[in-house]
């Protein structure tokens, strides 16, 4: 195999983790594209309410920016949007202020349960 072979990056990177919560199995897999980074939280299987976590950058700010949050599919609920900004701000920051695609299917949206999933989202870092 020739250097240029092994030097191509895949098209998309991803790492996931399950661990259990709470008695409870959850997973996480985090994945990034070129201009977005997915975040896949679950402890039902499956990918539940899909949130778009984008980055409000001004020009010239040198602040953290705010993030705003917009439930694509599913329950737009306010504990979601909580949830959403709490367990991918950093991932938002870490990134160079990508726009994150988040999947929450929690059944324990506790503080507690919150603060184990940001770091089982930092353990699966692919930004």
């Amino acid at each position: 195999m020739n250097s240029s072979a092994r030097d191509i990056k895949p098209a998309v990177v991803s790492k996931q983790a399950e661990e259990v919560i709470n008695g409870v199995s959850t997973q996480v897999v985090c994945s990034a594209f070129s201009n977005h980074i997915l975040v896949v939280v679950t402890q039902y299987g499956k990918m539940g309410t899909l949130v778009s976590v984008t980055p409000n950058v001004v020009s010239g700010d040198i602040g953290t920016p705010s993030l705003t949050t917009k439930v694509l599919l599913g329950p737009d609920e306010p504990v979601i949007h909580v949830c959403a900004k709490h367990l991918v701000t950093f991932v938002s920051q870490e990134s160079k202020n990508k726009p994150i695609l988040l999947a929450l299917a929690l059944k324990d949206k506790s503080v507690d349960t919150i603060k184990l999933l940001k770091d089982i989202i930092k353990s699966c870092q692919v930004w």
